[in-house]
């Protein structure tokens, strides 16, 4: 009997044995698992508010790097689709949170500076990627690659205009912008909770006791309903589906490139949006709990699946630059974002936040500030309005600016 064809496939020829995919489900379950006990355990992790999927899932690659880069066997993990999955279903829930009602309530100057200073990160992060660039020696458009493509725009928008770059003369433009997302993904993790615990303590700010979540505010403790978490789910998938034309329409915008999750992020804001405004039933509580399920299982697989060892090729240049990004957008977050923000508390969670879109995704900023919120207390604000909205004025703003950006780099060369 052939027990390993069981669990995944062996290319005997290549030395490679990828996990199928209910096996990879298994690997992250034991990472969460893991991530959520060292946090348990470390009162430094919960103090700079470290996402628990990180920690574990960045333990968890290396050790599976070590494996591979003895040449013996290559491990892999059947992510791809389940990455995809995690990554729509929950950039839908983070749209459907998002409630004209509450933007309202938020108050227009607060919208207009998240816009503003997320167009402002994006601007910077490519005249700081471009400038280092020409002084390493490193060709403009993957100097575009490593800064906004790859640190607010992540993994998929540097994938996205991977082959674009390459086309106009840069060479593995796609390879470096991955490796350069994937670490932006951790420096984000890693940055953004210490920068929000320090302005929470430099600035002595507490969270206000009667902000707490929408369901939360009658008091009562929602039981686990079958039913209810049937429609929730219903209503989830659904909305989904519906985030595709909306990405067929958004990404045949000529000289645009959007990732597909953005059609679901506005799926969700629309679907929450029209069932308000009609009175129908949103099942906040329970899209809330498979938004949690969803982040935690999306971390667990991108941090998992890392193989650092793919990252040396690149690591000279990029590192030079990816570096400077970091400083620059604990700075920017610091010194800009949290002023512009209103200096309070909420401020500070969403600082921590911009670190995490700034640096790779809308889910570290997400996680940022759900690991800052849960050692320090709850902000509406920040978590309802914030993340999306930042994601949304990215997704625009950020392929406007690449693709006008690498044009004039291209011809400029």
């Amino acid at each position: 009997m052939d027990i390993i064809s069981y669990f995944g496939t062996y290319d005997q020829a290549a030395g490679t044995y990828q996990f199928e995919y209910l096996t990879t489900l298994g690997f992250a379950a034991i990472v969460i698992f893991l991530g959520r006990f060292i946090v348990s355990k470390s009162a430094h992790l919960r103090k700079y508010a470290i996402p628990a999927p990180v920690v574990s899932g960045i333990l968890f690659s290396i050790i599976v790097s070590i494996i591979n880069s003895t040449g013996t066997l290559q491990f892999s993990f059947d992510t791809k689709i389940l990455k995809d999955l995690a990554q729509n279903i929950f950039f839908m829930c983070i749209g459907y949170g998002f409630s004209m009602k509450l933007l309202k309530r938020s108050g227009g100057k607060l919208v207009v500076n998240i816009a503003v200073a997320a167009c402002l990160l994006i601007t910077l992060q490519n005249v700081l990627g471009v400038t280092l660039g020409k002084l390493v020696g490193l060709h403009p458009l993957l100097s575009l690659q490593v800064s906004s493509a790859a640190m607010s725009g992540g993994v998929g928008t540097a994938s996205a205009f991977g082959p674009i770059f390459e086309n106009m003369g840069a060479a593995d433009a796609t390879t470096i912008g991955v490796a350069a997302g994937t670490m932006g993904n951790i420096m984000g993790s890693l940055i953004g909770g210490p920068v929000g615990a320090y302005l929470i303590h430099k600035h002595n700010l507490k969270s206000d006791p009667n902000d707490i979540p929408e369901d939360h505010k009658s008091g009562k403790v929602n039981a686990l309903d079958g039913t209810r978490l049937i429609y929730a789910f219903a209503i989830v998938l659904l909305a989904c589906a519906l985030g595709m034309p909306i990405y067929m329409l958004l990404d045949n915008i000529p000289m645009i490139e959007m990732p597909k999750f953005i059609g679901c992020l506005f799926a969700g804001a629309i679907v929450r949006n029209v069932m308000e405004e009609t009175g129908r039933e949103i099942y906040l509580p329970e899209v809330n709990a498979l938004e949690d399920m969803w982040l935690e299982l999306y971390l667990a697989l991108v941090l998992m699946s890392i193989d650092f060892t793919k990252l040396a090729p690149v690591a000279g240049q990029m590192g030079i630059i990816l570096l400077a990004q970091g400083i620059f957008i604990a700075l920017f977050a610091i010194f800009v974002s949290f002023r512009m923000f209103g200096k309070d508390y909420g401020a500070a969670v969403m600082a921590a936040g911009n670190v995490g879109w700034g640096c790779g995704s809308g889910s570290n900023a997400v996680a940022n500030e759900r690991a800052l919120m849960q050692e320090y207390g709850y902000h509406n604000t920040a978590w309802i309005l914030y993340p999306s909205w930042a994601v949304i004025v990215d997704d625009i703003f950020n392929p406007i600016f690449l693709s006008l950006a690498g044009s004039f780099l291209a011809n400029w060369q």
